[in-house]
């Protein structure tokens, strides 16, 4: 779990997004230290996004690699799929790095949840009905 420092909604979050994969791919995600559980996080992984205090999105991730900073320091890329899905949104407090989740603990996907049509909703009430922990 990731907080997307800066993005106030999801459509932000996914225009940096493709915007970075087109100037410079594949899309990664960078981060300071090479994560311990790896192994653990690439076959089948995701990283779950929060944005505005609140889990909304995951993405896959495909691979995790050394890379480096364009300031020349040494970091881990953490390969991303293009596609964001959305999960059952819960509010979450800010923290510092990222967190990992059992699959126990990760959010459902909300298209596997029987007869949502959350999709059809605007993107602004997704989010608030996410924050009051009721999608």
């Amino acid at each position: 779990m990731k907080l997307a420092v800066g993005a106030r909604d999801v459509g932000q979050m996914r225009a940096w997004q493709t915007q970075r994969a087109a100037s410079d791919p594949p899309l990664r995600h960078l981060t300071r230290n090479f994560p311990r559980r790896a192994a653990e996080i690439v076959p089948g992984g995701s990283m779950y996004w929060v944005v505005a205090g609140v889990v909304m999105v995951r993405q896959t991730i495909l691979d995790i690699t050394p890379d480096i900073r364009e300031d020349g320091s040494a970091c881990a890329a953490l390969v991303l799929h293009p596609d964001l899905v959305a999960v059952a949104g819960r509010p979450v407090k800010a923290f510092q790095g990222w967190r990992y989740l059992s699959e126990a603990d990760a959010p459902a996907d909300l298209a596997s949840l029987a007869g949502s049509d959350v999709a059809e909703l605007p993107a602004k009430m997704q989010h608030e009905l996410r924050r009051l922990s009721l999608l």
